[in-house]
């Protein structure tokens, strides 16, 4: 579809040989009724009677039944044709003549009174339907419903000039069109259209009123929208002041002022068709009306006059109108200190619901604090980075094994690694994916087509989402929200969502900000052109980074394309599958020529108008992946030229730009925004002023060093780390408090604490015994109530668990802080997990190393100490933290090294049934390492039983299930027992 062509800067009036073709529709012309036309009203009346219901009657009482009266036989068909055959055969003709053309006349009809869409065409009908359209045409041209016929019908009897309409095309998308609000679209339409026609005299005096002048006032009338596109003050200041930056003259000049369906301008971006604009005095263009105006409906006329009529409204009237643009709200839960009732109202996701200090931030970047869905994707993509580094790390192995312990972040790493932990919102996260996908099933599965939606808000724990049009009601448990335009979705409903298999139908959203406690996610993939963003080139970087780093890791995108240009090459390192970066312009116009070129043909070959259709079709999974562009630096005239081009149909191919500009005026432009020195970012013809989300510089480089640090590729031949906290294994360094983790929750050495907090006391010792190297007071709070709590609270907590943990013989207390402020445990507080992690290095990497029956001995003790999964009888609904850990990955592995490297020692002497009894203790605990199945062949092997060989080879197939042994697994079996596979299938 073409887009709209809008006039220069400097352009001069309409219809000049300079001025731009205005392709807004033009004025219809409204033809009164004559006596002429009453004369044809009846003759066709008089006709399609006797039509219709004269020639059956006929028909009836002349010939009668023309067929026969019982079934034809040989002798009939060979009688001699009389007159009376003949004219029976001719009746039989005239009533399918009759038939055809009574089908004609209430098709006809009926698409005349439904005023929806050209008439169907009876087959074979022809100069028959011709016949029918204009008697019915000339019957209903006198009757009320003669304005809404269909464009066949309304043309009969008058030239093409007489009922010209304007040239449908796509307007372009620009920044007013976001929250339009199109809900009396249908209604309207003719109205709209009507009411637009040529310009007139001078503006309101210099005092500011805007009272009409008889002959003198200028206005506009906003026409409806066309597909997904809509009017704006922009475009409207476009074509008629020559520059869409005057749109502000329009807004002032209309504020306030009760418009035709009652409601008030009170933003620049919310208006709706069928509104009227009052004009500055040098608009110009052939879409004006000046009043009075002979060639517009008296509706109109009289509309425009009532307008006229509130040029002197009193400013402020709005103040208890609604804006259009945020979701109506519950209210949110006030924070309290008890976990249960909280998880029964969540609490807006705008704000910092882990806390609600309003003191200092303990040190901690509130950039991260404050953006809860941009941790959580990064704190699970970097959780997901170092599990893969570990058993890398493990597989990878050889002869003296490294160590299981990820290097600890220190620094700033460390205050973003616990912003991450503090601000994350895993279970937002969660609920936005499973509500968006449960949406494109449920529409999937009434075959609708999923609505273009502009941006998702999160307000208070329900989803809204705001669509580009409405779209029809919503599956359930999806309803409407505040008008047509918004689909709602509780938090108590998605919750009921399940995992689905279904693309994501958005993936092109992205957390912008806050605005009035909800947060914004804008379609960046829906953009109908360029989103430019202007400010500093500090404060640009941050929001792109911002917007880089959740695109790369959030949980609502299925294979998602993100391209940097001029800025984030280290980036890249958080997710190399999704983040490209080009070097300059000129390669990212020559990728996206391309690129583009590749998706209007795919489109085309599947049959689909855009990406949209085709992420629910057979071709979900293979061809609609999102490619959003984040271009930092401000192109070139030529360069923004051509990537207005290839954006002007980037919302159809599922592609998003945005682009960073100095001044502001960039070419093609759809929507333009501006992030302030003091992270405000500003949308005003969207009707938009958030508080930015943003990535500063230093954060960024500390969020990178976590994932390089990770890197599962970083250094493959390093040294092994060493534990964070070695635990003296001698008599004489026996502990005060010592706490079992592995297995079931136990603790030797302190008293039960008595009442409801008991729980939560553990709790939180426990998160300080996996991290020796120090808790950060808000990491700890967040991770006790994930809901929120207050600093009070929290305090009373920490006191109450230093005072039950105790003190030293020294006086000094067991729970300390470092001079950051983290939460310490002093040595003598020690968990079976601290004890395991020396016992293993002593053994591998310290005294061990030089005594055979030292190794022996600290890796059967360290062996006995697994008794399980870690916190094995933790209660339901408590350590949700432990999500966010990677220790369900490095225990398994840990203590599959102690069963290898005590299965090795017994291999030496030849003791088989030991290093048997060793690796079976160490895959209670690590089933699936397959390194431990390996070892246990080779153990097998060693007793010389093939038939004990091959049950366990069964055994593992078995386990294997449908994917079939590993491939390392199969070689080692090859070579320990070639004939395997015919000993399996007799076991079998």
């Amino acid at each position: 579809m073409a887009r709209r062509s809008t006039s220069s800067s400097t352009g001069g009036p309409s219809g000049g040989p300079t001025s731009p073709r205005n392709r807004t529709p033009q004025p219809v012309r409204v033809r009164r009724r004559t006596f002429g036309d009453f004369v044809k009203a009846f003759l066709a009346f008089v006709a399609l009677l006797a039509l219709v219901v004269g020639v059956p009657g006929a028909l009836a009482v002349t010939v009668g039944w023309p067929l026969p009266h019982e079934a034809p036989s040989l002798d009939w068909l060979q009688q001699e044709i009389t007159v009376t055959t003949f004219l029976h055969v001719l009746t039989v003709i005239v009533w399918l003549a009759w038939a055809q053309f009574t089908a004609c006349v209430l098709v006809e009809v009926k698409a005349a009174l439904s005023g929806v869409g050209l008439p169907g065409r009876v087959p074979g009908a022809g100069p028959s339907q011709l016949l029918a359209r204009q008697l019915v045409a000339a019957l209903l041209l006198v009757g009320a419903t003669a304005a809404s016929l269909t464009p066949g019908l309304s043309q009969l009897g008058h030239s093409l000039e007489g009922n010209q309409k304007g040239t449908v095309a796509a307007a372009q998308q620009t920044p007013g069109s976001l929250f339009t609000q199109p809900q009396e679209q249908a209604a309207s339409a003719a109205a709209a259209v009507a009411g637009q026609a040529s310009h007139a005299a001078a503006q309101a005096d210099a005092g500011g009123g805007t009272a009409a002048r008889d002959g003198g006032t200028k206005y506009y009338r906003i026409q409806p929208p066309e597909g997904r596109h809509h009017d704006s003050l922009w475009e409207i200041a476009q074509r008629h002041l020559g520059d869409g930056r005057r749109y502000k003259e329009i807004y002032e000049l209309n504020k306030d002022r009760a418009q035709p369906d009652g409601s008030r301008l009170s933003e620049a971006s919310l208006i709706r068709p069928g509104w009227i604009m009052e004009m500055p005095a040098d608009a110009h263009g052939g879409e004006l009306v000046e009043m009075p105006e002979a060639h517009v409906s008296p509706d109109v006329k009289e509309q425009i006059h009532d307008y006229a009529k509130s040029g002197d409204h009193a400013q402020g009237q709005h103040e208890g109108s609604s804006q259009v643009s945020l979701p109506q709200q519950r209210p949110a839960p006030d924070a309290t200190g008890d976990r249960h009732e909280q998880h029964a109202t969540p609490p807006a996701p705008s704000t910092d619901s882990h806390s609600t200090s309003h003191g200092t931030g303990f040190g901690l970047p509130e950039a991260l604090l404050g953006a809860p869905l941009l941790a959580a994707g990064l704190l699970g993509a970097l959780g997901r980075r170092r599990r893969q580094a570990l058993w890398q790390s493990a597989l990878g192995a050889v002869g003296g094994r490294r160590g299981m312990e990820p290097p600890t972040p220190t620094g700033d790493a460390q205050d973003v690694q616990d912003a991450l932990l503090v601000g994350a919102d895993p279970d937002g996260v969660r609920l936005l994916d499973r509500s968006l996908r449960g949406l494109a099933a449920s529409l999937a599965a009434e075959s609708r087509a999923l609505p273009v939606v502009y941006a998702a808000w999160l307000s208070n724990g329900d989803l809204h989402l705001q669509l580009a049009q409405p779209a029809g009601k919503p599956p359930t448990p999806w309803r409407l929200g505040q008008d047509q335009t918004f689909w709602m979705l509780s938090r108590t409903d998605a919750e009921r969502y399940e995992d689905v298999d279904t693309a994501a139908p958005y993936p092109g959203l992205v957390s912008l900000g806050t605005m009035d406690d909800s947060r914004l996610l804008l379609n960046l993939e829906a953009v109908p052109g360029i989103v430019s963003l202007s400010g500093r080139e500090a404060d640009r970087a941050a929001l792109f980074a911002s917007v880089a780093a959740e695109l790369a890791t959030n949980g609502w995108s299925d294979r998602m394309t993100i391209t940097l240009v001029g800025f984030g090459e280290d980036l890249t390192a958080l997710a190399p599958n999704r983040l490209r970066h080009l070097d300059g312009i000129e390669a990212l116009i020559e990728t996206m020529e391309a690129e583009t070129r590749q998706r209007r043909g795919a489109l085309g070959a599947a049959g689909h108008d855009s990406v949209l259709t085709g992420r629910t079709g057979p071709a979900q999974h293979t061809r609609w992946a999102p490619h959003l562009v984040l271009l930092a630096a401000q192109p070139a005239a030529e360069d923004a030229v051509k990537l207005a081009e290839l954006a002007a149909d980037a919302s159809r191919l599922g592609i998003g730009y945005l682009v960073g500009t100095e001044t502001g005026d960039l070419p093609g432009a759809a929507w333009e925004m501006e992030i302030t020195a003091q992270g405000k970012l500003l949308a005003p013809l969207l009707g938009l002023e958030l508080d930015a989300q943003l990535l500063p510089a230093a954060q960024r480089h500390a969020v990178v060093e976590l994932f390089v640090e990770a890197d599962p590729e970083r250094d493959p031949d390093g040294p092994t780390t060493t534990p964070p906290f070695l635990v003296d294994i001698s008599e004489q360094g026996r502990p005060a408090v010592y706490a079992r983790l592995v297995g079931s929750y136990e603790i030797i050495g302190l008293d039960t604490p008595d009442g409801d907090r008991s729980a939560l006391l553990h709790e939180a010792l426990a998160l300080l015994l996996l991290h020796r190297e120090g808790v950060h007071p808000r990491v700890l709070a967040s991770a006790l109530w994930p809901r929120g709590v207050t600093d009070d609270v929290r305090d009373a907590l920490m006191e109450r668990l230093r005072a039950w943990l105790g003190t030293e013989p020294d006086g000094s207390p067991r729970l300390g802080a470092d001079e950051t402020g983290r939460l310490t445990l002093a040595k003598s507080v020690v968990s079976d997990l601290d004890v395991l992690r020396s016992l293993y290095h002593e053994a591998t990497q310290g005294k061990g190393v030089d005594s055979r029956a030292v190794r022996g001995r600290l890796l059967t003790d360290a062996l006995v100490l697994v008794r399980g999964p870690l916190l094995a009888d933790r209660p339901e609904g408590r350590y949700r933290w432990l999500t966010h850990e990677i220790i369900d990955a490095r225990l398994p592995l840990l203590v599959a090294d102690i069963g290898l490297a005590l299965s090795a020692f017994h291999l030496e002497k030849d003791r088989a049934e030991k290093a048997i009894e060793a690796l079976n203790a160490a895959l209670r605990t690590a089933p699936d390492d397959e390194r431990l199945w390996n070892e246990l062949l080779r153990a097998t092997h060693a007793t010389d039983d093939p038939a004990r060989l091959n049950s366990l080879a069964a055994d593992l197939l078995g386990r294997s299930g449908a994917r079939g042994l590993p491939p390392r697994t199969e070689a080692l079996l090859d070579e320990l027992l070639p004939t395997w596979r015919e000993g399996v299938a007799a076991t079998g």
